[in-house]
């Protein structure tokens, strides 16, 4: 499937047709899987969520959103991006609420390295850090969210953004630079 049919069964399934989602499911299912990996990969092997597990809770919400104006592939993985955070953020939650105050929070865009039970309250913190950043720049609470969350390269960033991979770069340094002030204090 190209990028245009992508879109074309996008559209479908924002007009509502019933086979649109049946048809793109294993199109878009392999870079889904993709993300999933990159934010589960140094996970312990018996992690209580694995990567399927959280593609298939993605696009199980996916399936349930309405009223998207989906406009092409790049967007579908964007929105992607952002329902994998929320699950991530809701199952960092549950484990932070039974380990409340038992370890400092660790923090980097960069570093999925700390397994997610050790690493629930960076999660939460950067999650809340980010909320409050969309509200002071939106573009880049969208780059961290795309990078941290979604496992996406500046490349494909910026084919969702719709700019040039110099102003993910760009916004990628200095959101950095204020989520580290931000998580710092």
């Amino acid at each position: 499937m190209t990028d245009s049919e992508i879109t074309r069964a996008l559209q479908d399934w924002n007009d509502g047709k019933e086979d649109a989602q049946e048809r793109l499911l294993p199109f878009v299912y392999d870079e889904l899987k993709r993300q999933a990996r990159y934010l589960m990969s140094r996970e312990r092997s018996n992690h209580t969520l694995q990567p399927t597990a959280l593609v298939h809770e993605a696009f199980m919400r996916l399936s349930k959103q309405t009223g998207i104006d989906w406009q092409n592939r790049a967007h579908f993985f964007g929105i992607s991006s952002r329902l994998m955070r929320q699950i991530l953020v809701d199952h960092a939650r549950t484990h932070a609420a039974a380990k409340r105050g038992s370890s400092p929070i660790h923090y980097s865009i960069d570093d999925v390295d700390i397994p997610v039970e050790e690493r629930a309250e960076s999660i939460i913190a950067m999650n809340e850090a980010l909320d409050y950043l969309e509200k002071i720049d939106e573009q880049q609470a969208k780059v961290v969210e795309m990078r941290f969350f979604g496992g996406l390269s500046n490349s494909e960033i910026a084919e969702a953004m719709g700019v040039s991979e110099r102003t993910v770069l760009r916004e990628l340094k200095v959101a950095k630079l204020w989520l580290f002030r931000e998580l710092n204090k």
